[in-house]
């Protein structure tokens, strides 16, 4: 919003240029990648029509889902400089979402 323009004005000024807003009720967004899906939790989302033209601004709590924070070479890193095995590694890599060094502390 401008500055010191009243919404009722802003409203106005925005229908002269054909520009409508209006809330979509939502209770979660995914957004689907290549090699993962952003996930957005408790979203607001506002559906903006300009010349015809849909667009979508959408706030909210984000995360990831569907890839890991860490890589094999991580796990064999962990396992490697604390004397545990793969599967301790990784579940320590898991517990820090994939903080090698934090993993490494707290298995020693």
């Amino acid at each position: 919003m401008m500055p010191g323009m009243n919404p009722k004005q802003m409203g106005k000024m925005m229908a002269q240029m054909g520009i409508t807003q209006k809330e979509i009720e939502a209770t979660q967004v995914r957004i689907t990648l290549a090699d993962k899906e952003l996930v957005i939790d408790n979203p607001q989302v506002v559906e903006i029509t300009m010349q015809g033209v849909k667009t979508y601004q959408v706030v909210g709590d984000a995360r990831e889902e569907g890839k890991e924070a860490f890589t094999e070479e991580d796990v064999a890193m962990v396992a490697e400089n604390t004397g545990k095995t793969p599967e301790e590694a990784k579940a320590a890599l898991e517990k820090t979402n994939g903080d090698i060094a934090e993993a490494i502390v707290s298995l020693q």
